[in-house]
C-alpha cells in the first residue's frame, strides 16, 4: 500500500506516494528533484549564483529560513551518517560552536554562530539523501527546529533514473511561475552581476497575468508568484557575522562525542496541511 502526504511517514519517495502530484500544486513547490511544502504565511526566495543561475530556493518564515535539497546517494544508504561527521568538523573549522542532537530521524547537526543558529537535518532514502537546513536568529530556536521537521516530514523526493555520483545535489528545476520571477531578475542584472541601471535588487514582481486555475490564497502558487530573487551580493544571509550556507556546505558536511539531548516526539503534521484540505473542499 502506498503512502499519503500527512501520514507522518515522510520524507517520501515519489514512487511510493499515493497522493497525486496535482493535489500538491497549492501546498508544495515542485523544484524538480524535490517537492517542498510551503509554510502558511511564509514567503519564497530564490538565491542566484555568481553566473546568474538559480542555485537554491528557501522558505522564509516568521521564525527563520528553511532550505531543502536532495542529493544522490549509494544504494546501500547511510550517507547522512557519514556526512554528519564531516559537516561538524567543517562547521567548527569555520568558527561555529557545534553539537549533535538526536532528532526524529536520527542525528541533527546544530551550529551556533554569533547572533544565530543553523540546524542540519538529514534523511536517507532509496538512492537519495534529503537535507533540510534551518537558519534563524538567537531566541526561540526550538520553534524553528519543529517547523523544519514538519517541512521535512511532508517533503517528496523525485530521484529519477539518471545516474549521479553520490553526494551530488540533484538538479533544481523551477516551476514556471517561479522561473518567470528568475527570468525577470536576470533581465535586470548587468553583465557584472550588479543590478542594471534603474533596477532594484533584490527583484520582486507581482503575480504573472496567467495563473493556474484553482489557486489557493497564500498557497505555493501565490508564494512562488511573489518570490524574491537575491543575487550572490544581495543575499541577506551573507553577513560577516553569520556563516553563509555555501560556507557551511563547502565540504559536505564531526564529532560523535558532541552533546546530545532527548529525541523530540515525531511530527504530527504542519502548518501547510490546511492548504491541501482547502483545495479538496473546493
Amino acid at each position: 500500500m502506498g503512502q499519503r502526504i500527512g501520514d507522518t511517514a515522510g520524507p517520501y519517495d515519489i514512487n511510493d506516494l499515493d497522493t497525486p502530484t496535482e493535489d500538491l500544486a497549492n501546498s508544495h513547490l515542485d523544484l524538480g528533484s524535490v517537492l517542498v511544502p510551503v509554510v502558511e504565511g511564509g514567503q519564497v526566495t530564490v538565491e542566484m549564483s555568481a553566473d546568474h543561475q538559480p542555485e537554491a530556493v528557501y522558505l522564509i518564515t516568521p521564525v527563520g529560513r528553511i532550505g531543502v535539497h536532495a542529493f544522490a546517494a549509494p544504494r546501500i544508504g547511510g550517507l547522512w551518517r557519514e556526512v554528519v561527521k564531516e559537516l561538524a568538523e567543517s562547521l567548527r573549522a569555520e568558527g561555529a560552536t557545534t553539537s549533535i542532537r538526536d532528532g526524529h530521524w536520527g542525528r541533527e547537526v546544530v551550529a551556533a554562530v554569533p547572533g544565530g543558529e543553523h540546524r542540519f537535518i538529514g534523511v536517507d532514502g532509496p538512492r537519495w539523501m534529503v537535507r533540510c537546513v534551518a537558519s534563524g536568529p538567537e531566541g526561540d530556536t526550538e520553534s524553528l527546529a519543529q517547523l523544519a521537521r514538519a517541512v521535512l516530514a511532508e517533503t517528496v523526493v523525485r530521484r529519477g533514473d539518471e545516474p549521479f555520483p553520490p553526494r551530488d545535489m540533484l538538479p533544481l528545476v523551477l516551476p514556471p511561475v517561479l522561473a518567470e520571477q528568475v527570468a525577470a531578475a536576470q533581465e535586470q542584472l548587468g553583465e557584472d552581476g550588479a543590478p542594471a541601471a534603474g533596477a532594484a535588487s533584490p527583484v520582486r514582481r507581482s503575480a504573472p497575468a496567467s495563473e493556474p486555475e484553482d489557486v489557493v490564497a497564500g498557497g505555493a502558487v501565490e508564494q512562488a508568484a511573489a518570490a524574491t530573487v537575491f543575487t550572490e551580493d544581495t543575499d541577506p544571509a551573507a553577513d560577516e557575522d553569520t556563516l553563509s550556507e555555501d560556507e557551511l556546505d563547502a565540504e559536505l558536511l564531526g564529532d560523535d562525542a558532541a552533546e546530545e539531548e532527548p529525541a523530540p516526539a515525531p511530527s504530527k503534521g504542519s502548518a501547510m496541511a490546511r492548504l491541501r484540505s482547502r483545495r479538496k473542499r473546493r
